[in-house]
């Protein structure tokens, strides 16, 4: 059997080297096993022939046989059409082309034979079909055919000639060389176990099915398969990682702790904190490296969880680290962490890329000899130069915003690999989190502190700001602070949407009394760190903004959060710019301003919004509106992973099967050296080809 993964894409026949560049560059196509997994996005039934009397316009698409009787030009310009009158021996319809026009009189034939296919449509109060496809009787075998794959095809690929049946083409022509069963890429004993298609099965009917029955069977085989085969590589991985990296022990919770615990603790911990506090607690003593994500809504108390979590480590004579994403949210946590520590004699220090000079060496110093016991930084802690004495635990702020190539350069800091705590505030969908964070243990903190009160959710159209204006003006009159959210910087031709700099000066001029800040990403760090801190101190009582406001800025007398053109923006991006109001003990508002026509899934959006502050409720529906987006690459993940086939939001199911499944077999096999598993061992070498191995890092 030829090597389907080392097949250039361009000794198939029909490509050459041009085909071959585009589908590469524009599909992802450069070999035959690649053409092999470009599935196809829907099948259509193309074996029934309809009859033109029985055609109505909620069908979605249909399939006649017939004759044109003659074609006519119509209108003039951009509104030139051409109408061919087709008959299928019972009845008359009109075929409708606005492009291609030439084309078409060019090729067609009149009283000559054609399947036509399409989808049925109201025009001009006729039923007829768009731009339908047109083959003649003796180049379509109808019998043949049974289901036709459509494939995907950018704009680029179209404008160079293929269509979604050159892919059709293609893969037609690749499966007739296939004289050979494709071979098994997963053991016997798991195909019987699971009642699973063999693979060559399988990929012959994800492109031609015979029945929509076979299609669904064949799909749920590859969708398992790549759940599988990623589960399986994050669960090996995590337990090589337990078995091979020992962690330092934190055998005492010692006077640090207590002293804080007793002395400075700013409110009563909720359950869900204590719980959180308790699962570290047995992972730092426990000899192995913690790696613990700690989910927790906006404003649930995580970095209080941290910085305890960081006393825990001091007590044991390490220091420790936090690293955020934005120097805001840096110099925010050095602020909070003064203040909850006040009077303790501890050395707290700031590393970002402004700290320069004589300050900067004081705290480089301090690292070195173990004086600094916890810094707080942007990615300027994992630069070379920075070295710690005795660094024994690791907090990461918003995941998400760092590469694991950057989290890496951090571990390198120690001997023994520091424990680390990944938090994140944008809450994770179960399915997603199996995927993404599989080899961390997971804590969810999901109360609020007490005294915290619900912010209440307001959808308000932009044809009335009046009504807007006067409720902002009634807070900041109470003596608290309002956030407007826009989604542009500057005014573009392209998009019909409010912008941060001409809002920016109406909001002056509707509020002449009132002091306004302005930030937005494309000004110059430190200007906008100087408006954001003018806010922070409410010596303004507006800030107008993009969002970059989204993750960490904590003010809270603020109490409105007005968000324009909110249909612009996703559920979770929504939930967490609300998330930046509710923080004090007022009653806060978050008004979403839409126009009034929305698409269903927007309005679904907004109506969530309104409904619940629940995020993981959000991030659920968020993935089922969404979808996971971009899973690969080192920015999410650490096992490196395309999902061609399955779908997060739809295949929970799949996901605990597959997570399960892995499970089962690394319990029989934990190294995966049975020859039965010979298969699974090629397979997890075929996924890491050409990635950097970052499957021991959290």
């Amino acid at each position: 059997m030829q090597d389907l993964r080392h097949t250039d894409i361009t000794y198939l026949p029909g490509i050459g080297p041009t085909r071959a560049k585009i589908l590469r560059d524009e599909a992802g196509i450069a070999t035959w096993h690649d053409l092999l997994y470009y599935f196809p996005y829907k099948h259509i039934d193309r074996s029934r022939l309809y009859s033109i009397a029985e055609l109505t316009t909620d069908m979605p698409f249909v399939q006649l046989k017939g004759r044109f009787l003659s074609f006519e030009e119509q209108g003039v310009g951009r509104k030139k059409r051409l109408v061919g009158h087709f008959t299928d021996g019972h009845g008359v319809m009109d075929l409708v082309w606005f492009n291609g026009i030439r084309y078409v009189t060019s090729s067609v034939k009149l009283n000559t034979d054609y399947i036509i296919f399409g989808r049925p449509s109201l025009f001009s109060g006729r039923i007829n079909v768009m731009h339908p496809e047109v083959e003649s009787v003796d180049s379509l075998s109808l019998a043949k055919m049974r289901m036709q794959p459509y494939y995907t095809v950018s704009e680029k690929m179209k404008k160079r000639g293929f269509s979604s049946r050159t892919i059709e083409r293609f893969t037609s022509t690749l499966f007739s060389l296939l004289k050979e069963r494709i071979p098994e890429t997963l053991p016997d004993y798991l195909l019987e176990r699971l009642h699973l298609m063999p693979l060559d099965e399988a990929l012959r009917a994800a492109h031609y099915p015979s029945t929509a029955d076979e299609l669904s069977r064949a799909t749920m085989r590859l969708k398992f398969e790549e759940l599988f085969l990623i589960q399986l590589s994050i669960i090996r991985y995590a337990r090589e990682r337990t078995q091979r990296l020992r962690g330092h022990v934190f055998r005492v919770v010692g006077p640090l702790f207590n002293t804080f615990y007793a002395r400075h603790l700013p409110f009563p911990l909720t359950e869900a904190q204590k719980r959180v506090l308790r699962e570290m607690r047995i992972d730092m003593g426990s000899g192995r490296q913690m790696n613990r994500l700690l989910q927790g809504d906006v404003g649930s108390g995580k970095t209080l969880v941290a910085l305890m979590a960081m006393l825990i480590a001091l007590d044991n004579g390490y220091q420790a680290c936090i690293m955020a994403p934005t120097e805001i949210l840096a110099e925010q946590h050095l602020e909070t962490f003064r203040t909850f520590l006040a009077d303790m004699p501890l050395r707290v220090e700031l590393l970002t890329g402004t700290v320069k000079g004589k300050r900067r060496q004081s705290v480089l110093d301090g690292l070195a000899t173990g004086e600094v016991q916890i810094l707080i930084g942007t990615h300027a802690v994992i630069e070379d130069g920075v070295q710690f004495r005795n660094l024994g635990l690791v907090v990461i702020d918003e995941q998400h915003r760092f590469g694991v190539a950057q989290r890496a350069r951090l571990w390198a800091k120690n001997v023994e690999p520091p424990h680390v705590l990944v938090m994140t505030a944008t809450p994770i969908p179960r399915t997603l989190a199996m995927t993404l964070y599989g080899d961390l243990d997971v804590s969810v903190i999901d109360e609020l502190p007490p005294g915290r009160k619900p912010v209440k959710t307001i959808h308000a159209y932009d044809n009335r700001p009046d009504e807007l204006y006067r409720g902002v003006r009634h807070e900041i009159d109470a003596g608290r602070q309002a956030y407007f959210v826009y989604p542009l910087v500057k005014e573009s031709e392209k998009m019909d949407l409010k912008n941060v700099e001409d809002e920016y000066l109406r909001l002056q001029q509707i509020f002449p009394d009132l002091r306004v800040s302005m930030v937005h990403g494309q000004m110059r760090p430190a200007e906008k760190d100087a408006e954001m801190q003018r806010f922070v101190k409410g010596e303004t009582q507006i800030l107008v903004s993009t969002t970059v406001i989204e993750v960490g800025v904590n003010v809270p007398n603020a109490s409105v959060m007005v968000i324009q053109n909110a249909e612009r923006f996703g559920l979770s991006q929504l939930h967490q710019l609300r998330g930046r109001v509710g923080r004090g003990a007022d009653q806060s508002y978050c008004i979403l301003v839409t126009s009034y026509e929305l698409s269903r899934d927007t309005r679904r959006r907004i109506q969530i919004m309104t409904e619940t502050s629940d995020g993981f409720e959000i991030a659920e529906e968020d993935l089922k509106l969404r979808g996971p987006g971009d899973l690969e690459g080192t920015q999410q993940s650490g096992v490196a992973f395309d999902l061609r086939l399955a779908n997060l939001a739809r295949d929970g199911q799949l996901v605990q099967l597959a997570r399960d499944t892995a499970t089962f077999v690394l319990d029989a096999d934990p190294t995966l050296s049975a020859p039965e598993n010979k298969l699974l061992v090629e397979q997890l070498q075929a996924m890491k080809e050409g990635h950097e191995n970052w499957s021991l890092i959290s």
